[in-house]
């Protein structure tokens, strides 16, 4: 118990502090000015300045998502958390656990609808899993504990807590004592476990369906005895981290996140489906009818209770740890397989097995040539891939996951929730998480103009990543968006939309980066990328390598 009063700003950092939020990444602003001297006076509190809270925010989350921990996140009050909305929900998508704190003027001025006033608490809730308004000076403390609690207890995702500046004023004798959060390591019963292999071991032409659940609880090794065990293709949905190696024969890959259709022709054909750790089907245009075939038999593991048969129906869902579903269901699959089972799964292994073979090696013999491609190949040759990815390519993303395979638990984040700008912050995250590490953050030339000042934030806290624009000066996605809908509607192809382009003006994106107090180059032609790769490593601090498509 801390027995002497403090004003509510400094022990408000102490219980930061507690939880082990010692880094906190905002912009600040007037209402928030008291409790930002405060962190400026703080031991051991590191503040970690952009220059746009949609930056902030970005930077927040791959740093939540690289260190497996909480990030803390401030906006400056209405026009802030504003700002950060559409950021804040890739990390409600993502399932990110931010701890997302913005000021107002004082409670004392709620009657007055002045300047900036405005609910925060109901802007912020579509986008949080809580939010909240402190408004009693003794509950601060008890309120952001909760908060901490709920972010990081899954499903994980960003939490908000408003604080009047009046409250943070007044003097606090609340105890500063970490959250506690509950452990969810939960095991299925035996007879469960059962009935999942029951209905599973029979399957012929058995479909795994994995999301970022699995990453979470670790359980990549348990995914992959139960994939081999029943001969299953693994797909991943919803999927931003490494649930399966890259390299394994069974993984077929991302379901798509644009159009259901696609996602049914990957399972149409499964009598079994296992789905593990997400929901199914993400997609913005899904398919409204069940996507699985008749009679096909359909198992669900996830913690998140809410996800289980939310869109279609189960025959056994399961609320319960997927590394401990994965693991009990591996041994009872051992027993229960019988001899010809277990043939079948092995052919089914074996047919994958041969098929990754070929395709490596045709990969390996179409090598295009063009800047991109030979980037990729020498930035994976001088580094031996050991290195953070933080992928926001999007439609260059083939191409930069094919010399750059997402093998490796931490190695690889890919964009989610559907909004542009996360490429570039995140890195910066991921790199502040991972200071050892060599990090790089490829965006679109489109995606990437979105936060462009995470430079600038790099450069000033001497946060050493390296950023890859992947120039094509368009919204290329929404050209293969476009297109598909044009398909689907008989109309005929004609050209896309000029909204679409960004040719004009062109964007001297390594000119840009030295505005920011970075450094880079452009690269044009093959033999220029060699160059590129080299001087991006050897350059000692960041650096920025513009890519022409």
């Amino acid at each position: 118990m801390n027995a002497e009063a403090t004003p509510g700003r400094e022990r408000l950092i102490e219980q930061f502090k507690a939880d082990g939020l010692t880094v906190m990444f905002g912009n600040p602003g007037t209402v928030e000015q008291g409790f930002l001297d405060a962190v400026d006076a703080a031991a051991d509190f590191r503040y970690v300045l952009a220059l746009q809270e949609t930056v902030a925010a970005g930077i927040a989350d791959g740093y939540a998502r690289a260190t497996g921990g909480a990030a803390l996140l401030q906006l400056h009050s209405g026009v802030g958390l504003g700002n950060g909305i559409g950021m804040l929900y890739q990390s409600l998508r993502g399932h990110t656990p931010l701890v997302v704190v913005a000021g107002d003027a004082g409670v004392r001025y709620d009657a007055m609808d002045a300047q900036m006033a405005c609910d925060l608490v109901a802007m912020a809730r579509p986008v949080t899993k809580y939010a909240t308004r402190v408004t009693d000076p003794r509950s601060v403390l008890r309120t952001v504990r909760r908060a901490v609690k709920i972010a990081l207890t899954p499903p994980r995702g960003p939490v908000f807590v408003a604080l009047p500046m009046d409250v943070l004023d007044e003097l606090n004798s609340e105890p500063v004592l970490p959250a506690t959060v509950p452990l969810t390591d939960v095991a299925p019963s035996a007879a469960s476990v059962g009935r999942a292999a029951e209905l599973l071991a029979g399957a012929e032409r058995p479909v795994v369906l994995v999301g970022d659940g699995v990453a979470l609880s670790g359980a990549q090794a348990e995914l992959v005895a139960v994939a081999e065990l029943l001969g299953a293709d693994v797909y991943e949905v919803d999927s931003s981290e490494v649930n399966i190696a890259a390299s394994h024969p069974l993984r077929r890959g991302q379901t798509g996140h644009m159009f259901g259709p696609h996602s049914r022709e990957l399972v149409a054909a499964a009598d079994g489906v296992l789905i593990v750790g997400t929901y199914v089907f993400p997609e913005v245009f899904p398919e409204l009818e069940n996507p699985f075939r008749p009679g096909a038999k359909v198992v669900h593991i996830d913690l998140n209770a809410y996800e289980i048969a939310k869109n279609h129906p189960v025959d056994l869902g399961l609320a319960a740890d997927p590394r401990h579903a994965l693991r009990a269901l591996a041994g009872v699959l051992e027993q229960r397989l019988t001899p010809r089972r277990r043939a079948a799964a092995a052919a089914r292994l074996d047919v994958r097995t041969r098929e990754r073979a070929r395709e490596d090696a045709a990969a390996t013999a179409d090598d295009d040539g063009t800047p991109m491609a030979v980037f990729l190949r020498t930035l994976a040759e001088r580094t031996g891939r050991d290195l953070i990815v933080f992928d926001e390519a999007l439609t260059t993303s083939p191409l930069v996951t094919r010399y750059l395979p997402p093998e490796r638990p931490g190695d690889y984040h890919l964009t989610r929730g559907g909004s542009l700008g996360v490429g570039f912050p995140g890195a910066v995250g991921a790199k502040l998480a991972h200071p050892e590490r060599l990090v790089v953050g490829f965006a679109g030339d489109g995606g990437s103009m979105y936060t462009y000042q995470a430079l600038w934030t790099a450069v000033r806290h001497g946060i050493d990543a390296k950023f890859v624009v992947c120039n094509n000066h368009k919204y290329r996605l929404l050209d293969d968006n476009i297109a598909q809908y044009w398909r689907e509607r008989d109309i005929a192809a004609h050209p896309f939309p000029g909204s679409f382009d960004l040719g004009s003006p062109e964007i001297d994106f390594a000119g840009l980066a030295r505005a920011l107090g970075a450094d880079g180059t452009r690269v044009e032609k093959p033999d220029e990328a060699v160059a590129a790769v080299a001087r991006m490593l050897a350059h000692p601090g960041p650096y920025l390598v513009d890519i022409q498509i």
